[in-house]
């Protein structure tokens, strides 16, 4: 999911989106603006070159897509990663311990990681990453909230002093904008220099990202001498390069074209579950979506077993309109009874809401994936209840850059996150840094204030469940399914391990031949 352009950036999402898109020929920091296609070094029968959608930004506070997250992740290190099982792992903290109440973190930071530059990592450069990310307000800031002090408790060790227990937060450690930088950073956004397994040689706008291993990463170096992704406007453009075999793999495509390649033996298909989603939804602060009636029209006049069949052609779980699906486990209302489809129900609903002749909106869906596919199945189920949409396909930059937080209707894709409370905490609290649907609801902050902070996994259990619930039963979004991640290489290639957001994918474990 894209958030929106946050301040003090060194080169604004707005801006970089223009740079990218229309590959002009000046500078900006390291990034190298050339005419499209120009590739400096010759072909290597060890690179890796992977399709991705046109970054809008490489400013970590702004980047969200896969394509951005995936150069951060290839160029930087996180302090904490996940696995595709969701499960914590170490990167620049090599360890950590808690206090028996919960409250006291101690992170071990390793002391052989090295800046591309030469420089070794300090604790002085992860305190400062952390303030810098502090100073921007956005959404890594936010999950740093609960912390009360961080500071350095030696050479190697930072001290977390949280305000009350918080059994997530080593999970927002691991957040896909938290990538650590350099102490005093210049030009963040346009110039690169990480500790991670490739440094960035060069970006052509419109064209690619060049990367050669980090022969000094203190994970070892890469089985791959270089990277590249190269990007394309539309994920069509960038599975027919697969297909034609100037790239090796793609990671977002929808669901028939995968198919299409599991049927190749020239390639390797790879689908996990994920708790990642695709949902309509409401604003709830203006009308017509304040008035709880027609939020309940939406929902009965949807049917979401059809959908997920038509749309997800069965990969990926059936959704009950909250973000909490069954990848959750024991904190997923598994036994909520979602409410057959009756369009007639949900017309005589908007009758009462003040709409007896129906609705008639606008639904915005970025041009991407299957996005396009879940509005047209949403607005053909829909229409016959009086709902009647006009769907207008945004580019997918350009929406989550100027529109998506605004709009009184319209289609989101959320990543893949490892724990609930990212999701609740992110754009179901009223406070929320994303809360799309403007929803306010004095009970589910509570909830997700409970959730939050309490060691009783069963409390917390009942807290996610009661949520569902309210999101089933009056909530402002429509969750018609879970999607599967996507991954297909080339048959040549091996070693990557899928990770439920694609753009988190470690790549310098790839071997090639």
């Amino acid at each position: 999911m894209k958030p929106k352009s946050t301040k003090n950036s060194a080169v604004s999402r707005r801006d970089m989106l223009k740079i990218f898109a229309a590959g002009a020929s000046s500078a900006v920091g390291s990034i190298a603006l050339g005419p499209l296609g120009a590739v400096a070094r010759a072909q290597s029968d060890n690179t890796l070159r992977m399709a991705w959608l046109t970054p809008a930004t490489l400013d970590p506070r702004s980047a969200s897509g896969d394509a951005e997250i995936a150069i951060l992740n290839a160029v930087y290190d996180y302090l904490i990663d996940t696995d595709a099982a969701g499960s914590l792992v170490p990167r620049l903290a090599k360890s950590w311990e808690l206090s028996a109440d919960g409250t006291l973190i101690t992170l071990h930071i390793r002391d052989d990681a090295v800046f591309h530059d030469g420089s070794p990592l300090t604790v002085d450069d992860v305190l400062w990453t952390i303030n810098w990310q502090r100073e921007a307000e956005g959404t890594v800031a936010g999950l740093l909230g609960a912390a009360q002090t961080i500071e350095a408790a030696g050479d190697h060790k930072i001290a977390i002093q949280l305000d009350a227990p918080n059994p997530d937060f080593l999970y927002n450690l691991s957040d896909n904008k938290f990538v650590i930088l350099q102490a005093d950073a210049q030009d963040i956004g346009s110039a690169f220099n990480g500790t991670g397994p490739f440094a960035l040689d060069e970006i052509l706008p419109g064209d690619r990202a060049i990367l050669r291993a980090n022969s000094a990463y203190w994970g070892g170096a890469p089985s791959i001498e270089h990277l590249e992704f190269v990007f394309f406007d539309d994920q069509q453009a960038g599975i027919a390069a697969v297909q034609g075999g100037s790239v090796d793999g793609i990671m977002r495509l929808d669901n028939s074209s995968f198919l299409g390649f599991g049927a190749d033996a020239n390639f390797h298909t790879v689908d996990i579950p994920t708790s990642g989603h695709h949902l309509a939804r409401l604003r709830s602060d203006r009308a017509p979506g304040s008035d709880a009636r027609v939020r309940q029209a939406f929902k009965l006049a949807t049917d979401r077993n059809v959908i997920w069949d038509r749309v997800q052609l069965g990969y990926g779980a059936v959704g009950k309109d909250s973000p909490i699906g069954p990848a959750f486990g024991q904190y997923f209302l598994a036994e909520a009874a979602v409410p057959a489809r009756d369009p007639a129900a949900a017309a005589a609903l908007l009758a009462e809401a003040g709409y007896p002749d129906g609705l008639d909106m606008t639904l915005h869906v970025p041009n991407s994936g299957n996005m396009p596919d879940l509005a047209q199945a949403l607005a053909a189920q829909w229409d016959e209840a009086g709902i009647r949409v006009e769907i207008q396909l945004e580019d997918e930059n350009s929406y989550w850059v100027e529109d998506w937080l605004e709009v009184d209707l319209g289609v989101t894709t959320w990543g893949a996150r490892p724990v609930a409370q990212l999701y609740l905490d992110l754009a179901y609290h009223s406070d929320a840094v994303w809360n799309e649907t403007h929803y306010s609801n004095a009970r589910v902050d509570e909830l997700i204030e409970l959730a939050r902070t309490s060691l009783d996994n069963d409390a917390r259990a009942a807290a996610y469940k009661e949520i569902q619930q309210i999101l089933l039963d009056e909530g402002p979004v429509v969750v018609p399914y879970f999607f599967a991640q996507f991954m297909v290489l080339a048959g040549h290639v091996s070693g990557v391990e899928l990770h439920p957001f694609g753009g988190r994918t470690n790549f310098n474990t790839a071997t090639i031949g």
